[in-house]
């Protein structure tokens, strides 16, 4: 942004990502929107996170962020208190000190034509995307809808395609892992960013190849490779939603003028894998 242009405050800011991402879209139990800040307050920077936690409080801290746009709410579950010995206390305490206001866009994120996993289905190459399950509701229509569908270029076979996103995601110690015959050949892909496993279902029913999420669990993964669904790729949460804040960091520019910044501190709660611990060595006597 030009010394000589207006500011846009955080209620612009606020106003035209509820036009991108209108609230009625997230999932009833979701709490979407802005949670604090000022909102006469001049916006000349931004900075987007996945999460808002410590370590991106102190990113948006240090590069002197006006606003934090997040893409999970830092309020989803109710609280008692804001005091400052707790942990969301803490943060909103901090925030709250130093003017910097958050806005969080999540499941009116996930549902949105261009969304979250449109990002992740691009970082991967995916063509002729298509909702995973079409939304309902007041987001229905225009190809809005939790996940996608696309297919690849190329067919690749599960542990080339597992080793393709490795590639083209964002690197956690908790890797990508896969799981299938090794050998079976892909054409199509589901995709979704965040938590998945409560559509694969949904993926069988589409007759994709494999499926890509984060968190799958024992149970539902095994149950669902006995009942012959398709390949499953795990990624890490974070990795998944990542891609997204490119987007809404380029649409934001345009939008607002304001100086936006995309935060690669990784937080995912997984920091060690174990191939990566050093051999323990025994101590010289």
């Amino acid at each position: 942004m030009t010394d000589s242009a207006a500011a846009p405050t955080v209620l612009d800011v606020v106003n035209a990502l509820d036009r991108r991402y209108p609230r009625d879209w997230a999932e009833s139990w979701d709490r979407v929107g802005l949670v604090l800040g000022d909102f006469e307050r001049p916006v000349r920077r931004i900075l987007c996170v996945v999460d808002c936690v410590p370590e991106t409080v102190d990113q948006a801290l240090a590069v002197r962020a006006d606003l934090i746009v997040a893409h999970h709410p830092l309020l989803l579950k109710p609280v008692s208190s804001i005091a400052p010995d707790t942990y969301k206390g803490r943060i909103i305490h901090r925030l709250i000190r130093n003017d910097v206001a958050l806005y969080s866009a999540h499941t009116n994120a996930d549902v949105a034509n261009p969304g979250v996993s449109d990002a992740l289905a691009a970082r991967l190459g995916l063509r002729d995307l298509r909702p995973l399950v079409p939304a309902s509701g007041a987001a229905a229509g225009e190809g809005r809808g939790i996940g996608r569908i696309g297919r690849l270029d190329e067919p690749m076979d599960l542990a080339e395609f597992a080793g393709f996103a490795v590639t083209r995601l964002p690197a956690t110690a908790a890797g990508i892992r896969a799981a299938g015959d090794p050998s079976r050949l892909l054409r199509t892909i589901a995709v979704c960013g965040g938590a998945g496993d409560s559509f694969l279902a949904d993926a069988t029913r589409a007759g994709v190849d494999a499926y890509l999420c984060a968190d799958l669990r024992h149970h539902p993964a095994s149950e669902h490779l006995a009942e012959d669904g398709p390949a499953l790729i795990d990624v890490a949460h974070w990795a998944t939603e990542r891609p997204w804040l490119d987007d809404v960091s380029d649409w934001l520019r345009g939008e607002s003028g304001a100086d936006v910044i995309v935060s690669d501190v990784d937080t995912d709660p997984w920091t060690v894998h174990a191939r990566d611990v050093p051999e323990k060595k025994e101590p010289l006597l």
